[in-house]
């Protein structure tokens, strides 16, 4: 399951770096189109509950691991 996450985190980091790339590449004189914005901070939002997510799950299954060694 932690496989999905980290596909999923690492599209969202390429869409976003690609957008990226073009807001910057694109010529100085042209007029810049706001409606994207609101996208990006949704895509962000979503990167920083999936980093949330997987430091969680990374405690619970450290801590499952740690406790289950103690079991005779």
């Amino acid at each position: 399951m932690l496989h999905f996450y980290a596909l999923r985190l690492y599209t969202i980091i390429t869409v976003t770096w690609h957008d990226l790339g073009d807001r910057v590449l694109q010529p100085p004189g042209r007029r810049r189109d706001e409606r994207g914005s609101v996208t990006i901070e949704n895509v962000l939002w979503a990167v920083a509950v999936i980093a949330i997510v997987a430091i969680v799950v990374a405690a619970i299954r450290a801590f499952v691991t740690s406790e289950s060694g103690k079991i005779r």
